[in-house]
């Protein structure tokens, strides 16, 4: 899958801005960040590998997806894309 730029995406802030996501939205669909498997830092970007469930309906194994999050602090920006 291709990446996705302009995602909005809701994270928890603590000392910083983008410390951890907790929901995004894409494709007029949301999904809720079930766990982060994932992350590490590089220079201007963060970067998140997550499992996702979707906020509607019952949640189930299936509903499962894997994303790779990623915060761009130059352009203020999230993108991602699924793993």
């Amino acid at each position: 899958m291709a990446y996705e730029q302009g995602v909005q995406v809701q994270c928890y802030s603590g000392r910083s801005y983008a410390d951890r996501p907790a929901s995004f939205v894409l494709q007029d669909r949301q999904y809720q960040v079930k766990d982060i498997e994932k992350e590490w830092i590089e220079p201007g970007q963060k970067h998140f590998v997550v499992v996702t469930t979707s906020a509607k309906g019952e949640k189930s194994e299936k509903d499962e997806k894997r994303f790779e999050i990623c915060y761009d602090e130059r352009e203020d920006s999230w993108w991602l894309r699924e793993v």
